[in-house]
C-alpha cells in the first residue's frame, strides 16, 4: 500500500501540467481502490469545481461547480473531515447533479485536501453497489490525500471562455514586497545532467551546435565579467574568468567536443563529461581540487541550458522581465542585470533564504513557493506579480492590469515623498532620536551615497563573498572588499559579521550535510572550527580599518560564553601578528554578538562585561523561540516576528541591556517592517539596521509618531494572544494617525 501511495503522489508531483496530474491522479486512484469511480474537485472562490473524473461524465469536468455550502462534498469541505455512506442518496444534503450523470452510484466516500489547515479541495470515490467503505479504504484515501495536497496547492486551471484565456492565478509566499507588470521570463528549472543518453548519425551537426552554444556562454561570460571589471567587483569578475578557461579546447571545451565526435549528441556529450569529472574531482583529498567540482557543475548547466533554451538572457534593455525559476540562487541574481529584473517568481525557497533577502536589498518584488509555476506554459506572457500579497496574476484582464497600473503609479509618488526627507535626522515627535543603519552585502549595493542615506552600516554579511566563489577568498582578495565597503561608508560605524555559513546558506565547495541545518554546524561553531579561515577573515578586516574607528566585528550565531572569549582570543591574536608584521599598533575594534539563541537571553550579564554591544537577529531568535524552521513550508506560516511572546523576550533584552549599559540594535527583517519597527521604538531600541530599500519609509514613519504614545501602545500589544492581533492593534494606530499608507 505505500509502495502505491508513494507511486501515484510521485506521478502527480512530475506530472507537466495541473489537468494531466488531476488525470492521472484519478484514475490511479480508481485503479488501486478497485473501485468504478473517483473524482477530484478543487476550490476556487468559495465553489467546488469538477476539476477530473474516472466515471462521471468528462464533458462536466470545469464546467460544474456548485457552493461549499451545497452538497455532500460541499458538506466534507464545511466539515474539513470525510463521510463515508453506504447509500448517498439517502442522507439530507445529497444534492443530484444531472450534468455529471452519477445516479447509478450508490457508495460514496470523500475526504478533503488539506494544505496548511484550508481545505483546497475533495476527492471521492463512488461504487453502483450500495455498501459502507472499508476502513483501510478510507484510511488510505485520507493519506494519499494529505501526500497530495502540497503537490495540487497553489496550481490553476487554463479556464477559457470562449476562445480567449481568462487571466489565472497562482499563489506563494512574499520574499521581497512590491507589485511589478511585465513579461515572463522562464528559465525552465534545475538543467539536470541526468538526462536519456541519445547517439547521433550527424556529428558534423552536433558539433555545430555545440560550438554555437559553447560561443554564446562565452559571450556572456566575457560580458559578465565585463561587467564586475566596470563595477571594480573583482571577487565576481574572477569567478566568469575562471568559468572562460575552463570553455577553453585545452579544457573542457575540448572534451565535449571528444565526445560529441565519438558519436554522442551534445546534450548527451556535455552531461557525460560533466558527471565524469564531477566524480573524479569530489573524490580527490585536496581541499582545493576538491573545490573544482563546483566549476564543472556550473560550467556544464550553463552550457546545456544554452543547448535546451538558447538566448534565454539576452534580452533587450527597455524590456524588464519578470524571472520564473525553479529557485533563485545568489549567483543568478548577481548575474541578472538589474535593469532588467523586474520580479522574481520562484517555486521552490525560503522567505528568509539568502536570495530572499538579497532581493529585497535589491528591492525587486518576489514570491517564492509557488507550485506548478515552471508548468504553467507561461514563456512571454504578461504577468502581474503582487509580492504584497504573494499573488501572481497570468495575462490580467483589462481592468485589473489598469488597476495595478494606477496602485504602481500610486506608490512610486509615495516613495517619492519618502526620499524627500531621507536626508533628515530621524527623531520621533516627542524629540527621540532614532540611528538608522543599513543592512548589505553584495559590494554593488554600497554606493557613495550610504553615508549620508543612514547612520552607517549595522550590518554587512561577509558571507556573500563567500558564496559568490568558487573557493575560499584569500586574505588579500578579503582585504580589498572590506576597504571599499569602510570607504562607501565615510567615516560612518560598520558592523562587519563574521562568516555566517550554514542554514540556509550553504557553500557549494564546502557542502554540509545536516539533519536539522539550523541547529547545526553555522555561523561562529563553523568558524572557531576552522581558526585558519577564521584569522584570514579577521586579519583582512583588522587590515582594511588600520588608520579610522569605523570597524565594529559582529560574532554570528552565539550559543554559550566559551565561543565569545575564543573569539576574542582569536581576535587578539590577529592584532598582534599584524602589529608585529606591519610595525605599527593594530587595536581591537569594538566586537558585538548576534542576539539569536534565547539562552543568551539569561547571560546578559556576563555578555556585557566580555562584549561592545549587541545586535539582535530577529529572523533567528524568532525561529528558536517559535521552535519553527522559517523555510519550511509545511510549518512556515507558524513563524511569526510579532507573536507576543517573541515581543516580550524582545522587550526583555533591551530592558537588560540597557541595565548592563550594554548598547543594543536590531538588524533582523523586523526593523525594516513598518509595524516592527514601531513596536521596536516602543521597546526602547534606539538603533534599527534594515535595507536600504526600507529606510526613507521607516524614517518618515518614525518622524511622526511620539514615543510616549508608542509605550501605551507597546503596553496593550503585549497582553494580546497571537501577532494577527497585534498586527491589527498597530494598524489601527497608524489609521488614527493618518499613516496606514506606510504600512502598504
Amino acid at each position: 500500500m505505500l509502495k502505491t501511495l508513494r507511486d501515484i503522489t510521485q506521478a502527480v508531483a512530475s506530472a507537466r501540467d495541473l489537468q494531466y496530474a488531476l488525470e492521472l491522479l484519478v484514475t490511479r486512484t480508481k485503479q488501486a481502490m478497485m473501485t468504478e469511480c473517483c473524482s477530484i474537485y478543487i476550490i476556487e472562490e468559495q465553489h467546488l469545481i469538477l476539476s477530473a473524473t474516472d466515471g462521471l461524465d468528462p464533458s462536466a469536468v470545469n464546467r460544474v461547480k456548485l457552493p461549499v455550502t451545497q452538497g455532500l462534498v460541499g458538506l466534507v469541505a464545511q466539515r474539513e473531515e470525510a463521510i463515508n455512506l453506504a447509500d448517498a442518496a439517502s442522507h439530507p444534503r445529497f444534492k443530484l447533479l444531472p450534468e455529471v450523470a452519477e445516479e447509478a452510484y450508490s457508495a460514496f466516500l470523500a475526504v478533503p485536501i488539506v494544505y496548511q489547515k484550508s481545505v483546497i479541495g475533495v476527492i471521492v470515490v463512488q461504487q453502483v453497489q450500495a455498501r459502507q467503505f472499508s476502513e483501510g479504504e478510507e484510511a488510505f484515501l485520507m493519506t494519499l490525500a494529505a501526500q497530495l495536497a502540497v503537490a495540487i496547492k497553489g496550481l490553476t486551471h487554463k479556464v477559457k471562455s470562449g476562445d480567449s484565456l481568462q487571466q489565472r492565478y497562482y499563489t506563494g509566499t512574499q520574499a521581497s514586497k512590491g507589485i511589478a507588470i511585465a513579461k515572463a521570463l522562464v528559465l525552465g528549472g534545475q538543467i539536470s545532467f541526468d538526462l536519456v543518453e541519445q547517439q547521433t548519425q550527424s556529428t558534423a551537426g552536433e558539433e555545430l551546435r555545440l560550438q554555437e552554444a559553447m560561443s554564446r556562454c562565452k559571450d556572456l561570460l566575457v560580458g559578465l565579467s565585463q561587467r564586475f571589471d566596470r563595477e571594480k567587483d573583482e571577487e565576481a569578475a574572477s569567478i566568469f574568468n575562471a568559468l572562460l578557461l575552463l570553455l577553453e579546447k585545452s579544457s573542457l571545451g575540448g572534451e565535449y567536443i571528444k565526445e560529441v565526435r565519438a558519436g554522442w549528441c551534445a546534450e548527451t556529450a556535455v552531461c557525460r563529461v560533466s558527471k565524469r569529472y564531477i566524480e573524479h574531482f569530489e573524490a580527490m583529498s585536496d581541499l582545493y581540487l576538491k573545490e573544482r567540482a563546483s566549476d564543472i557543475r556550473d560550467l556544464g548547466q550553463r552550457v546545456l541550458r544554452q543547448l535546451i533554451e538558447p538566448n534565454k538572457i539576452f534580452l533587450e534593455p527597455e524590456t524588464p522581465v519578470i524571472l520564473i525559476a525553479r529557485e533563485a540562487s545568489t549567483t543568478l541574481l548577481a548575474e541578472f542585470p538589474r535593469q532588467k529584473l523586474a520580479g522574481i517568481v520562484t517555486e521552490f525557497g525560503g522567505a528568509n533564504s539568502h536570495a530572499s533577502i538579497l532581493a529585497r536589498a535589491m528591492g525587486v518584488p518576489a514570491i517564492i513557493g509557488v507550485d506548478g509555476i515552471l508548468s504553467a506554459n507561461i514563456e512571454q506572457s504578461l504577468l502581474i506579480i503582487n509580492a504584497n500579497r504573494g499573488q501572481v496574476i497570468i495575462e490580467p484582464s483589462a481592468i485589473v492590469l489598469s488597476e495595478y497600473q494606477s496602485l504602481i503609479a500610486a506608490q512610486e509618488e509615495q516613495q517619492r515623498q519618502y526620499a524627500q526627507e531621507l536626508s533628515f535626522k530621524t527623531v520621533t515627535q516627542d524629540g527621540k532620536r532614532i540611528y538608522l543603519y543599513i543592512n548589505s552585502g553584495l559590494l554593488s549595493s554600497v554606493d557613495s551615497e550610504t553615508g549620508s542615506d543612514s547612520d552607517g552600516i549595522g550590518l554587512y554579511r561577509t558571507e556573500i563573498l563567500f558564496m559568490i566563489k568558487q573557493c575560499f577568498p584569500g586574505e588579500i582578495e578579503q582585504l580589498e572588499i572590506y576597504r571599499k565597503v569602510l570607504k562607501a561608508a565615510g567615516d560612518k560605524p560598520v558592523v562587519m559579521r563574521t562568516l555566517d555559513v550554514g542554514g540556509d546558506k550553504p557553500l557549494d565547495y564546502f557542502p554540509i550535510v545536516e539533519d536539522n541545518p539550523f541547529l547545526g554546524w553555522r555561523g561562529i561553531r563553523l568558524s572557531l572550527d576552522h581558526p585558519e579561515l577564521f584569522l584570514i577573515q579577521l586579519r583582512a578586516m583588522l587590515q582594511a580599518a588600520i588608520g579610522s574607528e569605523q570597524l565594529h566585528v559582529l560574532l554570528p550565531m552565539v550559543s554559550n560564553l566559551e565561543e565569545v572569549d575564543l573569539a576574542l582570543i582569536y581576535l587578539d591574536q590577529a592584532c598582534q601578528e599584524l602589529t608585529a608584521e606591519l610595525g605599527k599598533t593594530v587595536t581591537m575594534p569594538k566586537v558585538g554578538i548576534m542576539l539569536e539563541v534565547p539562552v543568551l537571553l539569561y547571560q546578559l550579564d556576563e555578555v556585557a562585561k566580555r562584549v561592545d554591544f549587541v545586535s539582535v537577529g530577529s529572523n533567528d531568535l524568532t525561529q528558536y523561540l517559535l521552535a519553527v524552521d522559517r523555510n519550511n513550508p509545511s510549518v512556515s506560516p507558524l513563524f511569526d516576528s510579532y507573536h507576543p511572546g517573541v515581543l516580550r523576550a524582545l522587550k526583555f533584552a533591551v530592558e537588560r541591556c540597557n541595565e548592563y549599559q550594554l548598547p543594543i540594535s536590531v538588524c533582523g527583517e523586523l526593523a525594516g517592517e513598518p509595524i516592527g519597527a514601531i513596536l521596536l521604538i516602543a521597546m526602547g531600541y534606539d538603533q534599527l539596521s534594515m535595507n536600504q530599500a526600507s529606510l526613507a519609509r521607516i524614517n518618515y514613519l518614525l518622524r511622526r509618531v511620539s514615543q510616549t504614545e508608542l509605550n501605551q501602545l507597546l503596553a496593550q500589544a503585549l497582553k494580546l494572544n497571537s501577532g494577527e492581533e497585534v498586527r491589527l492593534l498597530v494598524g489601527q494606530y497608524c489609521e488614527q494617525k493618518g499613516l496606514t499608507s506606510v504600512l502598504s
